[in-house]
């Protein structure tokens, strides 16, 4: 359980130093998407 734990922590803490590069790749996808969607039409 305590494996389990610090694993979680350390995952937390790459989250919270990565969170712009994942907003960034979250737009860039949902952009594709939505043009692939508009494509489509």
């Amino acid at each position: 359980m305590q494996h389990i734990a610090n694993g979680y922590r350390g995952l937390s803490l790459l989250v919270d130093v990565n969170w712009d590069r994942l907003v960034y790749l979250g737009t860039i996808a949902l952009a594709l998407a939505a043009g692939a969607f508009v494509g489509s039409l």
